[in-house]
């Protein structure tokens, strides 16, 4: 980590910074909520301060987060979603690996072969690496667009195969539901980026660890976010 973060002229120390982005995209909180937690502690901060810093250092932190673990596994699950924003239909397209780990998402307001490619070039470009299998429902863009851009790959389209694609979008609609919709498609997308970044380092499986396991996991998770925030 030879890149470092930027935190001239606030007046808050990066470690309060640090502390109320990873609450409010670690946990289903509102920016209220985050004030309120770190005003138990001594911190007082408005929550439009906070709505600033979540986006000025949000997508900066999630950019190292993804340096930081590498390229995701090598079998793909993609799934779509319809979300409304601001009364209209759009598409939020998810691609997840074979441990739940976020590779890309990206909200368009089609479904169609156009933006399955898209979407495939975008997931590519941040993996740098082929698949060496995807799985999808039975979606035909997801064929058509398939065969245009990674024709080699094997590509599956069994019924339920596709579940761990479909369970991943349940983080998102909690959000959702807690931040009475998304504002744009920009914000969607802005949001929903740092959100999945974070989930990756911070989601750790506890049902599958021994408590001991997962607390060694944790506190490299927390090393890793230290570094990350240079705080």
């Amino acid at each position: 980590m030879t890149e470092t973060c930027d935190y001239r002229g606030y007046r808050f120390p990066p470690e309060i910074i640090a502390r109320a982005v990873w609450l409010y995209h670690r946990f289903t909180l509102s920016f209220r909520d985050v004030e309120d937690l770190l005003a138990e502690r001594g911190v007082t901060v408005s929550y439009e301060t906070i709505r600033q810093w979540c986006i000025t250092f949000g997508p900066a932190y999630a950019r190292r987060i993804r340096k930081h673990q590498g390229p995701r596994g090598d079998r793909w699950f993609l799934d779509e979603v319809v979300v409304s924003i601001q009364g209209n239909r759009r598409y939020l397209w998810r691609a997840v690996d074979q441990d739940g780990d976020l590779i890309e998402i990206l909200v368009q307001s089609r479904k169609d072969t156009k933006a399955a490619k898209r979407f495939f070039r975008k997931a590519l470009g941040s993996q740098l690496n082929v698949p060496i299998e995807i799985t999808t429902d039975k979606l035909r863009s997801y064929a058509s667009a398939k065969r245009l851009v990674m024709p080699s790959v094997p590509h599956c389209q069994d019924r339920y195969a596709n579940n761990r694609a479909e369970v991943s979008h349940e983080p998102t609609r909690e959000q959702e539901r807690q931040m009475r919709g998304f504002r744009s498609d920009g914000h969607a997308q802005r949001f929903l980026s740092v959100h999945g970044q974070c989930n990756n380092l911070f989601r750790l499986g506890r049902h599958l660890l021994r408590a001991e396991s997962y607390r060694e996991l944790r506190a490299r998770a927390f090393q890793t976010w230290e570094q990350v925030t240079c705080a």
